[in-house]
């Protein structure tokens, strides 16, 4: 079909089968909040099954089989959809059609959604933009999440990056039922589509059975899969931000482009390398900064592939800001001329290694993997990556390391009251 690419993992391993579906969506501040809203309401009811006590029920006919929404994040991507889980055929006999009918239902839900008037239901559009609207604002309760959306929001503020997954509070505020619908018409006529399959079935039966699925789906000009803007380098010095609220520990985040490192992705080296800055129980910063030193009661760092970032976070005392920036700095300045351990490189490969082993025993774990390799043009599999982290050298994280350049640094620090966060 046109605009609609099939994955299937052909496995016997697991005991359900799995199949998810996701529409492709440039991230952007105008629609991110219509795209977070929509699986929600669409997941409420269809034609057949205007509500969810009769979707439930219907879930419960095809051997209590589970079917959520899916909203996620890849880089300037957005990805919206479903994802759906139910007993393997090979458990319950091969008659029972099941594949058929879970994917049946996924489109209908796509494509046929409970209507009134020609639009989608306005109690359905304004109770999930509701719920949207609470968890926009729930994230300012959550210190460590809101500083690091703040700094990425000012490090990429001319890019689509700095739009959050849920979108934001104007734009959320601003959906109606005549907005979202006319949204929802536009996306589903232009979107890439995605679909995933783990399970025992023949492929060529899931192909026909997600065909039949979506073979009401209108396709005019396909939107071309979205790609990720990548800044080598930051454009000028590292910028500060700092902002003051009511909290008894300040946090530190500090923003990084990763340079050249990203014009031919080395994806298991950068697994490794971050591993060994600050994203596993052995890396530099959490063995120095947090354990050895006690600067920080938390220190991490995580990278973003698609979009050639990573982000240092951190919570500090307050008066120990200026001590626990320059001690990240440090340990980072070690990694870059190689002052570190064999022992600490091979103990970041081999968490790496274990992370994507276990990715293979965990269906949804498969399903999202498959999605963001596909995302980055990888024809490559989470254990074909285990094994290429296995030969990542010495030379190859400190290439990495190198290129790293401080962009921007946020913090967020007492302004006074008490807090518990």
């Amino acid at each position: 079909m046109r605009g609609v690419r099939l994955k299937c993992v052909s496995t016997r391993k697991f005991k359900t089968g799995a199949i998810s579906l996701s529409l492709i969506c440039p991230l952007d501040k105008k629609t991110a909040a219509l795209n977070a809203v929509l699986p929600y309401v669409l997941r409420r009811g269809t034609a057949s099954h205007p509500d969810m006590v009769s979707i439930e029920a219907y879930l419960d006919e095809l051997y209590g089989a589970r079917l959520e929404p899916v909203l996620r994040k890849r880089g300037e991507v957005q990805c919206v959809g479903f994802y759906a889980d139910f007993v393997d055929e090979a458990f319950v006999g091969r008659g029972t059609g099941i594949i058929e009918k879970v994917s049946e239902l996924l489109g209908e839900m796509l494509l046929m959604p409970a209507i009134a008037g020609g639009r989608l239901r306005r109690d359905y559009v304004e109770t999930e933009r509701d719920n949207l609207i609470a968890d926009i604002k729930s994230e300012l309760n959550d210190k460590r999440s809101y500083a690091s959306h703040r700094l990425l929001e000012n490090m990429c503020d001319r890019e689509r990056y700095s739009v959050p997954k849920l979108g934001r509070l104007r734009e959320a505020e601003k959906i109606t039922v005549a907005t979202l619908t006319n949204h929802y018409r536009s996306l589903i006529g232009c979107a890439p589509v995605e679909v995933f399959y783990c399970g025992s079935a023949d492929p060529d039966r899931v192909a026909r059975a997600v065909r039949d699925a979506l073979s009401g789906l209108p396709r005019r000009e396909i939107t071309p899969l979205p790609t990720t803007e990548i800044r080598y380098a930051p454009k000028g010095p590292a910028r500060e931000f700092t902002e003051t609220m009511e909290l008894t520990q300040a946090r530190l985040c500090m923003g990084y482009r990763v340079g050249d490192a990203m014009r031919r992705p080395n994806r298991a080296a950068l697994s490794v390398a971050n591993a060994m800055l600050g994203g596993a129980p052995t890396s530099k910063l959490f063995m120095n900064v947090r354990e050895r030193l006690g600067l920080c009661y938390y220190v991490s760092s995580g990278l973003d592939s698609h979009k050639g970032v990573l982000l240092i976070s951190s919570g500090v005392d307050g008066e120990k800001l200026g001590d626990a920036r320059a001690e990240i700095e440090a340990q980072l300045a070690a990694l870059k001329a190689g002052d570190f351990e064999d022992w600490e490189l091979e103990t970041a490969k081999k968490s790496i290694v274990t992370a994507y082993l276990s990715v293979c025993d965990s269906q949804p774990a498969l399903e999202a993997a498959y999605l963001d390799f596909g995302l980055s043009g990888l024809e490559l599999g989470a254990d074909d990556i285990a094994a290429l982290s296995e030969e990542v050298s010495r030379e190859d994280v400190m290439e990495i390391f190198r290129g790293l350049a401080l962009d921007s640094v946020f913090t967020l620090r007492n302004g006074g009251g008490d807090d518990v966060q």
